[in-house]
């Protein structure tokens, strides 16, 4: 059984990392969605709990998809679940000249036994980002093309929420 790990902080899920996930799930036994905290940013919208459980609704039915939470280098987490290598989402050349480099030490740092398949997301979602989708959610804009109607309801309430709490 061949399993992979697609980690990320997926801060919200896009339609683009779940044409990656898709796409994995078709090539692989097994994917596991490993959820993690990204150290370098400081405001994440939904909260670590928040976004496993929203992945989690979302894959519910898939029984090939697994969802885990983690914390530190992705290679121990693949290490951990047995994952025979990482998988990363291409949109542009940067993402690739990112990526070729965290291969290489994912590699190393694994001792060699974790390597890196890198997929493309499908072309309408090349230039969707989670970064993107926060902005556009700020501007009150529609972000039906860019998530799951899952995540959006979440990040409503949660908007929601927040105003709530401002008003008291």
């Amino acid at each position: 059984m061949t399993k992979v790990l697609y980690p990320g902080s997926f801060d919200p899920i896009t339609l683009g990392h779940m044409s990656i996930v898709k796409q994995a799930s078709d090539l692989f036994d097994e994917v596991i969605i490993a959820v993690l905290q990204n150290s370098n940013k400081k405001n994440s919208f939904f909260t670590l709990d928040e976004r496993l459980k929203i992945i989690e609704k979302i894959y519910q039915n898939y029984e090939n998809i697994k969802v885990v939470s983690g914390s530190g280098a992705a290679v121990d987490i693949a290490l951990l679940h047995e994952c025979k290598a990482i998988i990363r989402g291409l949109r542009s050349l940067s993402d690739f000249d990112y990526e070729i480099g965290l291969a290489s030490v994912n590699k190393q740092i694994s001792n060699n036994e974790i390597n890196t398949v890198c997929l493309f997301a499908d072309n309408k979602y090349q230039f969707t980002s989670s970064s993107i989708v926060r902005e556009v959610f700020s501007l009150n804009k529609d972000i039906s093309l860019y998530v799951n109607p899952i995540v959006k309801e979440e990040m409503y309430k949660l908007k929601n929420r927040k105003q709530k709490v401002k008003v008291i």
